[in-house]
């Protein structure tokens, strides 16, 4: 191998070059390499991303757990930190049309390839694609990771793949690889904005009337990367005065919120460090008031404060605001999830309020109360709601976990009303736009049970365009809302 620090025909030796035969002697500066540019020596954000797309293929890792473990455990931060947040995320994000690109550039199926070299390929094509790196830096600094983690053998291969991504930008692409618009306007919709087919068909369905004239626009906020929302803990900060010491702005529907306008660990936020603020989407942060708001009927006697239950608490995102609610009204939240470590993690978030940590399943665990007052059951569900924040996560889930989610979620809200007391009220959540994990199986439980449904978006009041047209219960949208697709329902017990 050629040396680089020694000009072609040169050595070391002291005694001048030495000429060949036939081939003049250059007086002027050696001609720079064919190849790609090098980038400067040690890359940790692309080393960071590379490592998180690693992960996600062998592991099944979440990319929202481990690149930020990655990040924390090698300090990186700033500018760097930054571009690893977008290279990973955006490379899960939009894998499917990464792979469609490649297909296109390889000469063999992409399940063939060496798993660093395929990871090394969406990232360099993410870059080429859909940032505003240079063609010649995304290029060259894939083929340097791809030599520091497989060898020299691979990066004339990295190289030449890469290069005929970049003879055409995404839109030409799209307009090469995509379904035809007229002809499969869904399928184009959802090849453009990275999106399984089956995805954008429970979008469409969920919009109901208005996909038409709405869809392009949901699964464009849906493939964006989504800005950082912080919750104010009620009575112990303002969003005003969050919003001031962080630089974030007052979120628009919740009034604990505050959306931060910088980029960052938010971990690293003194008022979340010190326990004034959490991490959690506006959406999560209405589904928790509204669950607090509803009207009670009827009355368990004079005097008691009230009891309320969080059946689904885990991690503790909603238990918090619950329990700070609770703190405010005098009352007093159960908190129960299935898994001890989930259950630890509820335990910490909400210490020093009235809340009490159960571990077990929900359906079977036993509560120290006969009744409640409030029940919230945030059920699992397909995360179809999230999925700009889960970026692995539409490439992961299958349509057919539908159908098995759905009994578990009939089962939880089933639960619910019966450990509420008559007249008291069961919020239903989900994070998920999907029909039959929402209106279907409110609709269901309503049938069996005769529970009350109440007006959900008259909880939240100045709210624009939440109400499910024709259905119970209210569902936001990333797109109308700047919210995940969260939806929620509320019914009251009626005997």
């Amino acid at each position: 191998m050629t040396d680089s620090s020694v000009p072609p025909g040169g050595h070391r030796s002291g005694r001048g070059p030495r000429r060949r035969p036939g081939r003049p002697h250059r007086t002027g500066p050696p001609r720079g390499r064919s190849g790609p540019d090098r980038p400067p020596q040690g890359d940790p954000a692309r080393e960071a991303a590379l490592d998180t797309l690693r992960a996600v293929r062998e592991d099944d890792a979440y990319a929202n757990l481990t690149l930020p473990r990655l990040l924390r455990e090698r300090r990186i931060s700033g500018r760097d930190a930054a571009l690893a947040t977008d290279l990973a995320y955006g490379a899960c994000r939009a894998q499917g049309l990464l792979d469609a690109v490649l297909g296109a550039c390889v000469d063999r199926p992409l399940d063939r390839l060496d798993g660093v070299v395929l990871d090394a390929l969406r990232l360099g094509t993410q870059q080429l694609l859909r940032t505003r790196i240079p063609a010649h830096a995304a290029v060259g600094a894939t083929v340097e990771l791809v030599r520091s983690r497989a060898g020299s053998k691979p990066t004339g291969f990295v190289n030449a793949v890469l290069r005929r991504v970049g003879e055409r930008d995404e839109a030409a692409w799209v307009a090469e690889l995509a379904p035809d618009a007229a002809q499969d306007p869904l399928g184009h919709l959802a090849f453009v904005h990275a999106h399984p087919r089956w995805i954008a068909e429970v979008f469409r369905d969920a919009l109901g009337p208005a996909a038409e004239a709405e869809l392009d626009a949901a699964l464009a906020a849906d493939d964006a990367r989504p800005a950082v929302h912080l919750a104010a803990r009620p009575g112990e900060i303002s969003a005003e005065e969050l919003a001031a010491v962080t630089g974030g702005d007052e979120a628009p529907w919740s009034p604990y919120g505050v959306h931060l306008t910088e980029g960052g660990d938010p971990g690293e936020l003194e008022p979340v460090r010190e326990g004034l603020a959490v991490v959690q989407d506006e959406g999560s942060q209405l589904v928790a008031l509204a669950a607090s708001r509803a009207e009670l009927r009827g009355d368990d006697g004079p005097g008691r404060d009230e009891l309320w239950l969080d059946l689904c608490a885990g991690p503790g995102g909603k238990a918090v605001m619950l329990g700070a609610l609770a703190a405010i009204e005098g009352a007093t939240l159960d908190a129960v999830d299935r898994a001890p470590h989930r259950a630890a993690l509820v335990e910490k978030a909400v210490e020093g309020l009235p809340v009490r940590v159960h571990t077990g399943d929900a359906r079977e665990v036993a509560l120290p109360e006969a009744a409640y007052d409030r029940v919230l059951v945030d059920a699992p569900c397909t995360g179809l709601g999230a999925l700009r924040r889960r970026p692995e996560a539409r490439w992961r889930r299958r349509a057919e976990d539908v159908e098995e989610l759905t009994e578990l979620q009939r089962s939880l809200l089933l639960n619910g009303l019966e450990r509420v007391r008559p007249g008291g009220v069961v919020t239903y959540a989900t994070c998920s736009p999907h029909p039959a994990e929402t209106v279907e199986v409110v609709r269901a439980v309503v049938e069996k049970t005769g529970a009350e449904l109440l007006d959900t978006a008259a909880l939240l009041p100045g709210l624009p365009d939440a109400a499910v047209p024709d259905g119970p219960g209210v569902q936001l949208w990333p797109h109308r809302h700047g919210t995940d697709a969260m939806y929620c329902a509320t019914l009251r017990r009626v005997r």
